[in-house]
C-alpha cells in the first residue's frame, strides 16, 4: 500500500509559501501582503490564536472572515471528523438518501424554525445564495431579482450580480440580465421596484458585512411587508451573520423577521469543511423538484458529503452545548463599551459600533492642522491607507490580525471568535490604544510606513 507522510511533508516543505503561491498561484495576492507586513507562515492554529513558524501566537480577530466563530480547530469538531473516517461512512453515493444529511437537515430546520423546513445542501455562501435566487425565480416565475447597494452576496456571477460594487465586477462583463438593487435603508425605492409586479426576491444582509452596516429598526420589517404585498420572496442571507455572529442564532431573528428564504455558510462548517445552505419552505423547495424527472433539476456533487455533514451536526451541537451565541453576543458588547472608553484619548477615533461578535471601528478626519494634512493626503491616495497602517501596525507590534472592511470607508472590521476571554477582549483594546497613540506623531513610524504604502500605491497606479 502506497504512503503519504503529511508530516515530513509540511517539515520539509515549511516556510516556501510565499514563493510557491507567487510561482503557482495568485502573485498579486502575494505582492499585496507582503506590501503590507501580513506575510506570515501559519503552521496552527487553536482557539483564538494562529502561530507561525517560530511559535509567535497571532490573535485572530478575523477568523477567516467569519468561518471560526466557535475558535479554529475545536477538539469536538475534530473529534467527530475522525471518527466518521474510523466509521468508513457511505459517501456521495449520489443515488442515495444518506443519514447524516438528512439529520443535518432537521437541525438546521429547527434552528431556523418557522414554515422553513426545506433544505438544500451546497459547498459554499455563494453557492447558497446563487441556489436560493434559481428557486425563487422558478417559484414566483418572474425574471427580477433585487438587492441593496452595499451588500456582497459573493463572485460567481450570479452572486456577483447581486453585489453591487464596481470594485468586484469591473473587467467581468456585462452581468447577469435581471439582477439588481435599490438604495441601502430606502423603502420608496424598493417599493418602486416591487410595484412593477416582475421582482421574483428582494435579497438583504440584514446586516452588512461590507461596513457592518445596521439598517434603521423599522426597515427590514417594512421591507419585507412590500415583499408579501406584492408577492416578491424576501431572502436573508446569513452567509456570515448566520450561527451566532450577531449574537442570536441569525440576524434576522433581531427584527423579528420571517424570510421565504435562508443562506447559510461559514460558522457551519466549524472550519474544518466548506458546507453551504439555503432553507426555505417545503412550496417553495417543491417548485424546482416539481415532477419526478426533475428530481435533480438542481444538484451538485459534493453538497450533501459526509464530513461536511459532520462537521455541521458537531457545530450546531457545540453552539448549543457551550452557549456560544450568548458568548457572542456579551463578546462584543464589551469590546464595543472597551474601544469608545478610549475615543477621549485619540481624536482619529470616531467610534466603535456593531452586533455581537461583528464590530466596526470607524475613524475619522482629525482637528490639528498637521494632522489633517497627512490624513488628506492618505486620503488622496486610497481612502482606506489609514486604515490599513492601523491594521498592519496591530499585526507587527501585537500580533493581531484585523481587516480593512472597504477600500471606500474609514472602517476597521473584527469578527473576534465567540470565545474570546476577558484578556484577549482587553489584549485588543489596549494594542487598538497603542497603535492610536503612535499615530499622534507623524513623524513616528507609524506615519512611516503610511509613507511607504502611498508610494506603493501610486506606483501601482503609474
Amino acid at each position: 500500500m502506497s504512503e503519504f507522510d503529511l508530516k515530513s511533508l509540511i517539515e520539509s516543505r515549511k516556510g516556501q509559501n510565499y514563493d510557491l503561491h507567487e510561482k503557482y498561484m495568485n502573485k498579486t495576492f502575494v505582492q499585496v501582503l507582503r506590501t503590507i507586513g501580513f506575510d506570515k507562515c501559519f503552521i496552527k492554529g487553536d482557539g483564538c490564536y494562529l502561530y507561525d513558524i517560530d511559535g509567535n501566537p497571532y490573535l485572530d480577530f478575523i477568523t477567516g472572515y467569519g468561518v471560526f466563530g466557535i475558535g479554529r480547530n475545536h477538539p469536538v469538531v475534530g473529534k467527530a471528523i475522525k471518527d466518521a473516517i474510523d466509521l468508513k461512512v457511505s459517501n456521495m453515493v449520489q443515488l442515495n438518501c444518506a443519514l447524516l444529511s438528512g439529520l443535518l437537515a432537521e437541525e438546521l430546520s429547527k434552528r431556523v424554525g418557522g414554515r422553513r423546513n426545506a433544505v438544500f445542501f451546497c459547498n459554499s455562501g455563494t453557492e447558497a445564495n446563487e441556489g436560493a435566487v434559481k428557486f425563487a425565480r422558478i417559484h414566483t416565475k418572474r425574471p427580477r431579482v433585487l438587492s441593496q447597494k452595499g451588500g456582497y452576496h459573493g463572485l460567481t456571477y450570479g452572486s456577483l450580480s447581486l453585489t453591487v460594487n464596481p470594485h468586484f465586477q469591473e473587467g467581468f462583463g456585462e452581468m447577469v440580465p435581471g439582477f439588481g438593487c435599490v438604495p441601502y435603508d430606502d423603502l420608496g425605492a424598493l417599493e418602486a421596484e416591487l410595484k412593477k409586479g416582475d421582482v421574483a426576491a428582494f435579497i438583504v444582509e440584514c446586516v452588512q458585512g461590507h461596513g457592518v452596516r445596521i439598517p434603521e429598526a423599522d426597515y427590514l420589517p417594512k421591507a419585507q411587508e412590500l415583499c408579501r404585498k406584492y408577492g416578491t420572496l424576501f431572502i436573508c442571507d446569513e452567509v456570515q451573520t448566520g450561527l451566532g455572529r450577531t449574537g442570536k442564532m441569525f440576524a434576522f431573528q433581531h427584527w423579528g423577521l420571517d424570510p421565504d428564504i435562508v443562506t447559510v455558510a461559514k460558522t457551519l462548517s466549524g472550519g474544518y469543511v466548506p458546507v453551504g445552505a439555503f432553507i426555505t419552505t417545503r412550496e417553495i423547495h417543491q417548485s424546482a423538484f416539481s415532477t419526478l424527472d426533475r428530481c435533480v433539476i438542481h444538484s451538485t456533487t459534493f453538497g450533501r458529503n459526509a464530513l461536511a455533514m459532520v462537521a455541521g451536526l458537531a457545530t450546531l451541537s457545540v453552539l448549543d452545548e457551550e452557549n456560544m451565541v450568548e458568548r457572542s453576543a456579551l463578546v462584543g458588547k464589551k469590546l464595543v463599551e472597551k474601544i469608545n472608553a478610549l475615543k477621549p484619548k485619540h481624536e482619529y477615533l470616531k467610534g466603535a459600533r456593531g452586533i455581537g461578535c461583528m464590530v466596526a471601528i470607524d475613524f475619522q478626519e482629525p482637528k490639528s492642522l498637521l494632522k489633517k494634512a497627512s490624513w488628506k493626503a492618505l486620503k488622496m491616495a486610497n481612502s482606506a491607507l489609514f486604515t490599513q497602517m492601523i491594521v498592519t501596525s496591530l499585526m507587527d507590534k501585537h500580533r493581531i490580525i484585523t481587516q480593512v472592511t472597504d477600500h471606500t470607508l474609514d472602517v476597521l472590521k473584527i469578527l473576534p471568535p465567540y470565545i474570546s476571554t476577558d484578556e484577549q477582549i482587553d489584549a485588543f483594546v489596549n494594542a487598538l490604544d497603542d497603535v492610536l497613540s503612535s499615530a499622534g506623531n507623524i513623524t513616528g513610524p507609524l506615519w512611516k510606513f503610511g509613507m511607504r504604502l502611498l508610494n506603493s500605491s501610486r506606483s501601482r497606479k503609474a
